[in-house]
């Protein structure tokens, strides 16, 4: 499965442009879902010196992007057929997302992440399964 992944807010603390810290089990759950088999794609608002920079922080923490914000290593705009930025990734994660990243206790829970891809369940499931309420993101407002 291929699996884009945010970078900032996701992976590791919001303290663009530096690197924040890293938000608890993210390198150890991307390290294991690459071991299962897993391709991850890192699909960031990062581009250049800043992108290679968080690259060479995911490898120094074991995790070896299959791509950065491209569906394979090679693509170029001269390369794809139909070059686009949109990846065809069956997962993504990100803080942005609908609803935001899964949380336990209120905190970012990567283990609930893993549990919902290994498991091939809704986070609507995962929250029924675990007595948890779906996180609330600030500035949402009910439709």
């Amino acid at each position: 499965m291929y699996i884009a992944v945010d970078f900032d807010g996701t992976i590791v603390e919001h303290r663009y442009p530096r690197i924040g810290k890293e938000i608890p089990f993210a390198t150890a759950t991307l390290r294991r879902l690459q071991e299962e088999g897993h391709k991850i794609v890192l699909w960031s608002v990062r581009e250049g010196a800043l992108l290679d920079e968080a690259v060479q922080w995911l490898s120094q923490h074991g995790v070896e992007v299959y791509a950065a914000n491209k569906e394979y290593p090679e693509e170029t705009p001269e390369t794809a057929k139909h070059y686009t930025r949109k990846l065809k990734a069956e997962v993504f994660i990100d803080d942005r997302n609908l609803g935001g990243l899964p949380t336990v206790g209120g905190k970012p829970d990567w283990g609930a992440i893993y549990e919902m891809i290994t498991k091939g369940i809704s986070a609507e499931a995962f929250y029924s399964d675990h007595d948890e309420e779906p996180p609330r993101k600030k500035g949402w407002w009910p439709f």
